[in-house]
């Protein structure tokens, strides 16, 4: 285990929040590398609420780059583009190592300035850059990726899944029911639309998605609460298709960030075009449906097997698999130690250590 460090010869550990679901992932991590006496420098991707939900968690943080859109093309220029934003940075702070959840954006600056890279990643089938090898990646157990990764790079594996490393020291928080006017006598089902602008994204997802709300507006006592995955596009198609939904109270979206993990607890079941929040409710214990239509990886696979995920492929599915009621939740929820995060600091340790200043 790296021992405390101070003074010149300081190590300082560069994270890259390139997606929402990084910020409550990387805030245990970023408490412990601290605790340790590292310096953390945190960079964070305008887009998808991450600046959002990285200001709700008082994260300090350098605001660098955007999103381009769904366009390939564009996505492309955009990863070129925003490694080229981040090189004056990363040549000014000077890491010892660089770490992310998958930032093609980093990976290319830290590649051209030598700087050593820790990548995670919970998704067999996320797309790579040719040529550009993290020192070390960072995996569930339950993820086989040995046989796809460079020779070069070392693999680390923890226990459970990704969600397994913060899911532990979520504390439920009932102001949110007044905060989006959630009663207790509807069935509040909590909704992700599928990530349309996704390199992974199947239409499928989509047809799911419209199935879902419709399903659910015919139906009494209902309460859905919609977390697009941007402010202007999928909301405004959500309020364009279903207006009704939204006139007569059905439909709720919040003008603010909202603390997923918070509205998953008070929620009655979660409906989800996405890897994250589905991984989050299963974590809690909150029924959870994936309408979610790309390749299914191991860990969903493995909640499935589990019993803790349903996988909605057709709409014969919505009717029939997605059981509407209430649910039980516990009186409360206690903090406990997390082994996932233990094993995660532990190699980012192993690979700081063995790092060039």
């Amino acid at each position: 285990m790296l021992k405390p460090n101070s003074g010149p010869n300081k190590k300082t550990i560069w994270i890259d929040l390139d997606n929402s679901p990084h910020v409550p992932f990387f805030i245990p991590i970023i408490e412990k590398c601290k605790g340790m006496g590292c310096a953390v420098q945190i960079t964070a991707r305008d887009c998808f609420q991450v600046c959002g939900l990285a200001d709700r968690n008082r994260l300090k943080y350098d605001r660098v780059g955007k999103h381009y859109g769904k366009s390939i093309s564009l996505k492309a220029l955009g990863t070129l583009f925003r490694a080229v934003q981040l090189f004056p940075y990363a040549a000014k702070v000077k890491p010892t190592v660089a770490i992310s959840h998958g930032s093609r954006a980093m990976n290319i600056t830290a590649r051209i300035l030598n700087i050593t890279t820790v990548e995670m990643t919970d998704y067999e089938f996320a797309r790579n850059i040719p040529f550009i090898h993290p020192a070390l990646i960072i995996a569930p157990e339950i993820l086989s990726i040995e046989k796809i990764v460079n020779k070069k790079t070392r693999v680390a594996k923890y226990p459970g899944i990704k969600e397994d490393v913060y899911v532990p020291f979520f504390k439920p928080d009932r102001s949110i029911r007044n905060e989006l006017g959630l009663s207790e006598e509807k069935i509040i089902v909590t909704i992700r639309p599928p990530a349309t602008e996704a390199h992974y994204h199947n239409p499928d997802s989509e047809i799911l998605f419209a199935e879902v709300m419709n399903m659910l507006g015919s139906l009494d006592k209902i309460k859905m609460v919609i977390l697009p995955r941007n402010e202007i596009m999928q909301t405004a198609w959500i309020k364009e298709k279903w207006p009704h939904l939204l006139a007569d109270g059905k439909v709720v979206i919040s003008d603010n960030v909202v603390d997923g993990l918070n509205l998953i607890w008070h929620s009655d079941l979660v409906i989800s075009g996405g890897g994250t929040m589905n991984r989050e409710a299963a974590a809690l214990g909150v029924p959870v449906y994936s309408i979610f239509r790309g390749k299914t990886g191991a860990v969903d696979r493995y909640l499935s097997e589990q019993k803790r995920l349903t996988l909605v492929s057709s709409k014969d599915d919505v009717r029939n698999l997605i059981l509407v009621r209430k649910r039980k939740a516990p009186a409360e929820k206690t903090e406990t130690d997390s082994p996932a995060l233990n094993s995660i600091v532990h190699s980012i340790c192993g690979i700081i250590e063995n790092a060039s200043i």
